[in-house]
């Protein structure tokens, strides 16, 4: 990892030679939780360890996401412009891939701003070359009736990205129904995280909430991580957000039986405080798979590929967070595909 980017965010550090990737998988997925615990329209004051913004300035990124902890109590879409460009400033759009959060709450807030959202995106330019694929995205996912019309209109504000411009208003671009795939699964539950920290309706958490069918897959464990991310971050969530509990409450009835049992035990998990329980059994359901291997595949790269996709998720929570007090380090960059590839590889 470059060293202006630690510098930056001042969180991921190397991981020490004791703690194993595995359980670094598991710290990773926490790590996304506590970024998935900023308070709903029901809560009544924000979750302590989490920032506030003070309603001036974006001057690092913990001001960033003090702006989107409080939004859902406070909806402020005017300060949406000034918030992408400290994100891109902050360096927090650099990789679009691990950018999922905020894409997804950038989306969140212009589908809900349907006619003011011209002027939002407008208010965003100047904006670098590199950070114009985020807001492509973006506006692409808003799920706004005239989506492409609004894209439409900045399209001379972009030439370099005219490729991607095409891709989405002329070669159907994948949007958000088509993102939950095994390749960009994980992207898409952050992106579904950011429209719920947004909006808090019952739609995006509805999304995250089909994947937990993922958990009881035991021949892919990208799935199954992707899975455990999920229901790891619905259970931390839920137990502070009573709108999210009521949410999957309402869906339990409605799901099937593959994705009714770990959503029961999510909601119990909640109810009762024990969410540490739900990243054990994660852990132990991983550690199976990585010692008996999937029933169809025994591929280096292709477990060295699961791991590198949570834990770099994990690594965009804690840079943007910069809860250095939670003490769990991550890895990002070189080390993290190769840290994980020595470990979830099959052994010899």
């Amino acid at each position: 990892m470059p060293q202006n980017r630690r510098a930056r965010h001042g969180v991921c550090v190397g991981m020490p030679k004791q703690l194993s990737t595995a359980v670094a998988v598991l710290a990773a997925i926490a790590l996304v939780a506590i970024l998935a615990v900023m308070p709903c329209a029901h809560a009544a004051r924000p979750l302590p360890g989490l920032p506030r913004s003070d309603g001036s300035r974006f001057e690092k990124a913990e001001d960033v996401l003090a702006f989107i902890n409080g939004y859902r109590d406070d909806k402020r879409p005017k300060r949406l412009p000034a918030a992408v460009r400290a994100m891109s400033r902050l360096g927090l759009l650099r990789e679009p891939e691990e950018a999922g959060i905020y894409i997804g709450f950038i989306a969140g807030v212009l589908g809900e701003n349907g006619d003011t959202a011209e002027k939002l995106v407008a208010d965003m330019f100047p904006m670098s070359p590199e950070d114009q694929v985020i807001l492509i995205k973006a506006i692409a996912y808003s799920g706004l009736p005239d989506w492409k019309g609004l894209l439409s209109k900045f399209v001379e504000r972009m030439p370099a990205r005219k490729v991607l411009l095409d891709r989405y208003l002329y070669r159907g671009g994948p949007l958000l129904d088509q993102l939950m795939t095994v390749e960009s699964g994980a992207f898409a539950i952050d992106v579904h995280w950011g429209r719920y920290f947004a909006t808090a309706e019952p739609e995006p958490a509805q999304k995250i909430i089909a994947t937990l069918a993922w958990t009881a897959d035991r021949d892919s464990v990208e799935k199954l991580t992707i899975g455990s991310m999920a229901k790891w971050t619905l259970a931390t969530n839920a137990s502070r957000d009573k709108g999210l509990r009521d949410i999957m409450t309402d869906e339990v009835n409605r799901q099937t039986e593959v994705v009714r049992k770990p959503l029961s035990e999510v909601l119990l998990a909640a109810e009762t405080m024990e969410t540490s329980r739900i990243k054990k059994d994660a852990l132990k359901t991983i550690e199976e798979l990585k010692a008996k291997g999937p029933q169809s595949a025994r591929n280096t790269a292709w477990w060295g590929q699961a791991g590198q996709t949570v834990l770099a998720l994990g690594c965009v929570a804690a840079s943007a967070l910069g809860q250095v007090e939670f003490g769990i380090p991550c890895v990002i960059g070189g080390a993290l595909s190769t840290a994980a590839l020595k470990y979830l590889g099959p052994q010899q």
